[in-house]
C-alpha cells in the first residue's frame, strides 16, 4: 500500500456497502456516481486489493471489502459522535438531520412540527425519509426513526407524541346497504375486503382485540393495495371493507362516505413514537427537533 486512504474515501466505501448501490450512496454523500466510482478505483489501487464486486446492475463487497467496512463502521460512528459533541458548543443547532418515518407520521409532522422547526432553526436541513419499510436506523445512517410503539426496537429511547392511535374497519353506506355488516371479525370471510400489502410483499393480517381476546384474520379479497389512503378511497368507492388508520379514514367518515364496523373490536393503541439509539451522543439538531415535537403535539 503506497499510502493511507483518507476519511472521505473510507466513508464513501462504507456508504456503498450499506446501500449496495453507487447511485444511492452518491445521493447520500452529495456526489455524482462517476465521482464516487473514481474514488473507489483510486482507493483500490492505493490499497492494492479489490474491495467491491461490480456488475452493470449491482455492487457488493469482496471479502476484503466486507472485513474492512465491518471494522470501519464503529470507528466512523465514533467520529460522527465526536463531531456532534463539538456541535454542542454552537449557539444554535446546525447541519443535517435524517429521520426515517412512516408516511402517515410524516403527514402529521408536516402539519405543524416541521414548519415550526425549520422556521426556528434555519441552519438545520431536515431529511425526512418515508420508504415504508422498517429499517435499522443505526445501520442506515439515520439520526432517528418514527413508528407506532409496537414497531420500536426495545433498545431505543422512545418519545411518544400525537396521542393514541386507532385502526378501524370501514365501508361505504352503499356497500353496507347491499351486504349485512360484520358483527364479529370472522364474518369478514363473507365480505369483499380490501387487503393491504406490507413492504415485504406479504399481505397484512387484520388484527382485532376485545376484552383481552386477540384475533388475527387473513381476510379474503380481490383487491390488494400498498397504501392506506388508497384503501380508504377504495372503500369510500364501495369496493369493500378496508382496515386502515383512523387518520386515513377520518375525512371520508366526516363527510359520510365511510362508516365504521366492528367498532368494539378496534380499541385505541399506543400511538406514534420518535426513537433513537440511547448508546450514542444525541445531536443538538435532534434534541431541538424533539423539543419542537413536544410543543406542537
Amino acid at each position: 500500500m503506497n499510502g493511507k486512504p483518507g476519511l472521505p474515501e473510507l466513508k464513501a466505501l462504507a456508504a456503498i456497502v450499506s446501500h449496495r448501490s453507487f447511485r444511492k450512496a452518491a445521493d447520500d454523500l452529495g456526489l455524482s456516481p462517476s465521482t464516487l466510482s473514481h474514488m473507489m478505483r483510486s482507493l483500490e489501487q492505493e490499497m492494492g486489493v479489490r474491495l467491491l464486486h461490480r456488475t452493470t446492475r449491482s455492487v457488493a463487497p469482496t471479502q476484503a471489502g466486507e472485513r474492512l467496512v465491518g471494522r470501519l463502521q464503529p470507528l466512523l460512528r465514533d467520529i460522527d459522535a465526536a463531531l456532534s459533541e463539538v456541535d454542542d458548543f454552537r449557539s444554535v443547532p446546525a447541519g443535517p438531520l435524517r429521520i426515517n418515518s412512516s408516511e402517515i407520521a410524516a403527514r402529521l409532522l408536516l402539519a405543524s412540527t416541521v414548519p415550526a422547526f425549520l422556521s426556528r432553526y434555519p441552519q438545520v436541513s431536515l431529511d425526512l425519509v418515508t420508504e415504508g419499510r422498517l429499517v435499522d436506523i443505526v445501520a442506515e445512517g439515520f439520526d432517528a426513526g418514527i413508528r407506532l410503539g409496537e414497531a420500536v426496537p426495545q433498545d431505543m429511547v422512545a418519545v411518544r407524541f400525537g396521542g393514541s392511535a386507532r385502526f378501524v374497519a370501514v365501508a361505504s353506506p352503499g356497500y353496507l346497504a347491499d351486504h349485512a355488516g360484520p358483527k364479529v371479525p370472522d364474518d369478514l370471510h363473507d365480505h369483499a375486503c380490501i387487503r393491504f400489502r406490507l413492504p415485504s410483499g406479504k399481505p397484512y393480517r387484520w388484527e382485532f382485540e376485545r376484552h383481552g381476546q386477540e384475533l388475527s384474520i387473513d381476510v379474503p379479497g380481490r383487491l390488494t393495495l400498498d397504501h392506506m389512503d388508497l384503501m380508504a378511497d377504495a372503500a369510500a368507492g364501495g369496493m369493500g371493507i378496508a382496515y386502515v388508520s383512523d387518520r386515513c379514514a377520518r375525512a371520508h367518515i366526516d363527510r359520510g362516505a365511510l362508516v365504521t364496523v366492528l367498532d368494539d373490536w378496534c380499541p385505541p393503541i399506543p400511538g406514534l413514537f420518535l426513537y433513537y439509539p440511547g448508546h450514542r451522543h444525541v445531536p443538538p439538531a435532534l434534541r431541538a427537533f424533539i423539543d419542537v415535537l413536544k410543543e406542537t403535539n
